[in-house]
């Protein structure tokens, strides 16, 4: 199973990309974390294969989680996605682990996020089961 992880402090964005990601990808594992915290928790049993992570949560921000998952988790590939996208966002989300950066205010923003997983997807079973 492919396990994908949607990290974002927006009910409703979540819930709009996580039926999104099914309608597209109907034989994957979608799960949501609303903050850092709950995220790191998920990660701990989930291992999910793709994680969309929001840069502003409660709590802690999503490139210091980005950062705490990746010191564990190298495998994981972590996505930023964010309406703030400034270049110092970008280089210390680069700096901390993330694997991509995907402003929301992207005009190709579904595309490319539909472009990660199916990137990722392909990646994974390459690899086989063992990462």
């Amino acid at each position: 199973m492919f396990n994908t992880l949607l990290v974002e402090d927006n009910a409703a964005f979540r819930s709009e990309l996580s039926d999104i990601l099914l309608a597209y990808f109907p034989k994957i594992g979608v799960e949501e974390a609303g903050d850092g915290a709950d995220a790191l928790s998920k990660v701990e049993y989930l291992r999910p294969d793709l994680i969309f992570m929001d840069i502003k949560l409660p709590g802690e921000n999503g490139l210091e989680v980005t950062r705490q998952i990746k010191q564990v988790y190298a495998y994981i590939v972590i996505v930023i996605l964010t309406s703030y996208d400034i270049p110092e966002y970008r280089q210390q989300a680069f700096r901390n682990g993330a694997d991509c950066f995907i402003s929301k205010d992207q005009i190709s923003f579904l595309a490319d996020i539909l472009a990660r997983v199916e990137g990722t997807m392909a990646l994974r079973q390459e690899q086989g089961s063992g990462r």
